[in-house]
This record gives C-alpha cells, structure tokens and sequence, in this order.
C-alpha cells in the first residue's frame, strides 16, 4: 500500500481525509496560492488499508497555515486515525508554537503519544509512523517526523529530503540500551525484537519501552525556487 500527498506553491476549521480502499483528491487556494494532492493505492495483497492523510489550508490568528501529513498504521487503523483527528490540534495549541516551532512540535508528538497509550483500551495495541508538514504564509515549512514516511522537497530542480528513516539498526544501541534487541534475519528487514520494523512510532504499547516517539525536526525557507513536497508512506519509497 501506497499512500502520498504533495504541494506545489506558486508565487476555518481543521478537518482531515479519512482512510479508505482507494482514493484520490486535490486543492488548490489561499492567499498564497497552493495547489496540493493526495492519492491512494492499495497494494495486491489482503492486508487492509491503514494509512491516513491530512491535506488543508487552515487561517489561524491572520496566518495562513498548509497542513500536510502522511500516518501509516501497523496491527490495526486506530492510532493513525487518532493522528489524523488529533496531532494538528496538538501541535496548534502549544503556546511556542510561533516562537519556537520546533520545540512545540516535540511537545506536541510526545504529548500526543501519550495520550495514544492511555487510550489503549480503546485504540488497541497497534501504532504508527507519521511525517507532518507545516507551511506558515507559504514562506516557512517545518517538517517533523518518526518511523519511515518520508518527505521530500524539490528546490531549484534538487531533492532535498527533510525527513530521517528510524532505522532499527541505526537507533540499535538505545535499543539494546533499554534491554531490546534488533533481529536481522535473512530476506527480512531489521526489526526491533523481531516485530516492528522502525525504531519510533506514535503507540506499540507492547514496545514502548524501547521505541521513542521524539520527531526529527527540519526547516526551510521557501521561495519562488521551491516547486514541491511529496510525503509519502514507506510503500512508495520502499518498493
């Protein structure tokens, strides 16, 4: 399974787009003009789609805000369903979220899994990856993410990708530090004690202890040399 959303930019409320088998859409306003897409495809296999987005222009205290994200679900929906309804808001209300974007960004990931893992009850025991991107007046974007989706911009016809795979065998020692193991079996991926396949992720109650929901955060100005930003779940970068 695939899932991506891109923007290109030329020179309310919070709402998000659900998971579904297929699917595809598009926009293309706000005072900057930004035009950005989103599209879906299931993969050939039985296992179900659990992938989300967010794909929205959004006005806050006079600023024009693009929010863009990709939530790739393992063992079930809920968790990136969570995302989808909750991360944005998270990240908006932190009081430094226009002094200081990146630390609110933390804030807001680690208060966001927290709060994932005491709805266990409810979300299960499955979790997520997730790569957000945030556009302020079409002149500042921030990227933020944990697990393997990626984002990549393109700037004066280069790509810049502006996000960090949390590889297994890259974050081993924290790994092992907190009494885990990376497996390397063959034909396999590295897996954190045999199961997941990324050393961070929103949920995994069963792996908490091991894995880190901290974002590895990046920043660029953008200008007329900027043509795009793909976010994408592993399923298109991997395969």
């Amino acid at each position: 399974m695939a899932r991506y959303c891109c923007f290109g930019a030329s020179f309310s409320e919070f709402t998000g787009h659900g998971s579904t088998a297929s699917g595809k859409g598009k926009g293309c306003h706000g005072q900057v003009k930004v035009c950005y897409g989103y599209n879906l495809v299931r993969g050939m296999t039985n296992h179900p789609m659990e992938d989300y987005h967010v794909a929205n222009l959004v006005d806050v205290k006079g600023n024009e805000l693009g929010l863009f994200a990709i939530f790739d679900g393992h063992l079930g929906d809920t968790v990136p369903a969570y995302l989808q309804k909750n991360l944005f808001p998270n990240i908006l209300k932190e009081e430094e979220f226009w002094t200081h974007t990146d630390r609110a960004i933390t804030k807001a990931y680690e208060k966001t899994d927290q709060a994932i893992l005491s709805h266990t009850p409810d979300l299960g025991q499955g979790g997520s990856t997730a790569v957000t991107a945030i556009l302020v007046n079409g002149r500042k974007l921030w990227v933020a993410n944990v697990g393997d989706s990626r984002a990549v911009l393109l700037k004066g016809g280069e790509p810049i990708q502006m996000s960090i795979d949390h590889d297994p065998n890259v974050e081993r020692s924290v790994i092992e530090n907190r009494g885990g193991f990376v497996s390397n079996m063959p034909g396999d991926v590295p897996r954190v004690c045999g199961q997941l396949a990324v050393s961070r992720a929103f949920g995994d109650r069963n792996l908490k202890s091991l894995l880190r929901s901290e974002p590895d955060i990046k920043v660029e100005d953008i200008d007329h040399t900027a043509e795009l930003l793909v976010l994408a779940s592993d399923g298109l970068w991997k395969v």
